[in-house]
């Protein structure tokens, strides 16, 4: 591929939020949008909610894994086509998480793979997990929890991002780790 052929690659000052299930994640950002930050929920949840309240059970929405995974990752790719680039907000997952659920389910991953490095985020925190705890959304157990933590850090480690770890702690202390870390790159 010649360099003209090749995509733009879009820099954002978006903070991305992952971790495996049972991390804190949806709790961080939930906190966040309450202090006025802007924030982006997850798109797997909102894929699921929408099928539930149609009636279906959760065993029915991941019955195929392509075709779940899929919906998901669609609905980030039209997620975050839709946001200005410049403004720093904070995503609950992005684009690369579809890279370790894709192989999780043994899926080909190379399409998440190749849209996520058409993006460039400001900056990733992973979130260490906390005791799992089942919801009505979340089907995965302990081990495959961690299992995806894995992925997740392999897949933003493999696009070339230097992760920072967040430890468990109370979600006040969580919050001011990453808001520390964040923040300062926009206030110069």
């Amino acid at each position: 591929m010649v360099a003209e052929d090749r995509p733009a690659i879009r820099q954002t000052h978006w903070c991305v939020i992952t971790g495996a299930p049972c991390s804190g994640k949806t709790s961080v950002i939930t906190e966040l949008s309450r202090r006025g930050f802007r924030v982006v929920p997850e798109a797997a949840r909102a894929v699921i909610d929408a099928e539930l309240i149609k009636g279906r059970s959760l065993s029915e929405i991941k019955a195929d894994p392509r075709r779940f995974e899929g919906r998901i990752f669609q609905a980030k790719l039209q997620m975050e086509a839709s946001l200005p680039a410049g403004d720093a907000l904070f995503l609950d997952r992005a684009l690369p998480d579809s890279i370790a659920y894709y192989v999780l389910e043994g899926l080909d991953p190379s399409e998440p793979r190749r849209q996520s490095l058409r993006v460039r985020y400001e900056q990733v925190f992973l979130f260490e997990r906390l005791e799992f705890m089942r919801d009505r959304v979340r089907s995965e157990n302990a081990q495959a929890a961690d299992r995806i933590e894995r992925l997740i850090e392999a897949a933003y480690s493999g696009l070339g991002y230097a992760i920072v770890r967040v430890p468990v702690m109370p979600i006040p202390d969580r919050i001011e780790y990453v808001l520390s870390r964040f923040l300062p790159h926009h206030l110069g």
